[in-house]
């Protein structure tokens, strides 16, 4: 059955699903997102990758921050699909359409509800993760459960390659779902076996060189792509870390000090140390670069016995 819908979502992961749904025998007439708001180091407006991919497709987009009279418009449609939107809808929203409202989630529910699913299952070293396509209900990513698909995380997952993986397998999971809905009847979550994916704060970013290795490697591949894990370094500079991997530390060194050795660049940690491969500086145009290339270009930064952060 080819169904009509609304979408809601904001991200690039949302993007992803909206433009399967846009190719699919499904019609999606109305898409609310975000509103433009300023991002990067320019502070420039932009709008985000669901705004600009709806309007070149010519669907109606919205961007309302509160919700009061667009029931109206909801319900003309058989069902609002949501992916990372980033707002919480009211019920008078979620029983506005004929049927109800679907939710594309980046986990394995009942775990990593909440803002940050990606990040915190790789930070946690979970083994696998995957999506959910659930009902919505008030209370937050908590509904019942039409399907869930799964891939494995390996050592060496990183936030933003599984969130582009995840919202693929999420827009094939969800148009299975809308190919055997309304038949098709969602399974309760066990709300005791529930974890909570928080919304990632600047703080996490942080480095603590107090921690275990492994600890910071999951840190850095969590966040690459996103708000980089970072450390401060001499000169007060920013130093953040974009590839590493832990590795044994067999010299006993401060959490914090950098050591150049034959095989490389490795930090100290609490227990362990953090081989480092590619660095960002807020110095210069902030270009990524190796971190070879960044000791060559910055040395009294990045030098044989440098100290970041607390130790």
């Amino acid at each position: 059955m080819a169904w009509r819908l609304a979408f809601a979502g904001a991200p690039a992961f949302a993007a992803t699903i909206l433009a399967r749904l846009l190719d699919s025998p499904h019609s999606v007439d109305l898409v609310y997102t975000q509103p433009p708001r300023p991002t990067g180091r320019g502070r420039r407006v932009s709008k985000s990758p669901v705004h600009v991919l709806a309007e070149s497709a010519g669907v109606e987009v919205r961007t309302p921050t509160r919700f009061k009279g667009e029931e109206t418009l909801l319900d003309g449609f058989d069902w609002l699909v949501v992916a990372a939107y980033g707002l919480l809808l009211p019920q008078s929203i979620l029983d506005a359409p004929r049927h109800h409202c679907l939710n594309v989630h980046a986990s394995l529910l009942p775990r990593w509800r909440g803002a940050a699913p990606v990040e915190r299952a790789i930070m946690a070293g979970d083994v696998e993760t995957g999506v959910s396509i659930m009902r919505i209900e008030a209370k937050l990513d908590a509904g019942p459960v039409y399907r869930q698909r799964r891939i494995s995380l390996g050592d060496d997952a990183i936030g933003a390659v599984v969130a582009t993986a995840l919202a693929v397998l999420g827009a094939d999971t969800l148009l299975e779902v809308l190919d055997e809905l309304p038949d098709l009847l969602p399974q309760p979550q066990d709300d005791a076996s529930a974890t909570y994916a928080h919304k990632l704060t600047s703080a996490e970013s942080l480095i603590d060189w107090r921690a275990d290795a492994a600890a910071i490697g999951r840190q850095v591949r969590a966040l690459s792509g996103r708000a980089a894990a970072y450390t401060s370094g001499p000169d007060g500079v920013r130093l953040r870390i974009l590839e590493a991997h832990p590795t044994p530390q067999e010299e006993a060194l401060p959490p914090g000090t950098l050591r150049q050795d034959p095989e490389g660049w490795r930090i100290s940690c609490g227990q362990g140390a953090l081989a480092v491969s590619t660095v960002q500086l807020n110095r210069g145009k902030g270009t990524p670069m190796p971190i070879q290339s960044a000791a060559n270009g910055y040395s009294r930064v990045v030098f044989d016995g440098a100290v970041f952060g607390a130790s």
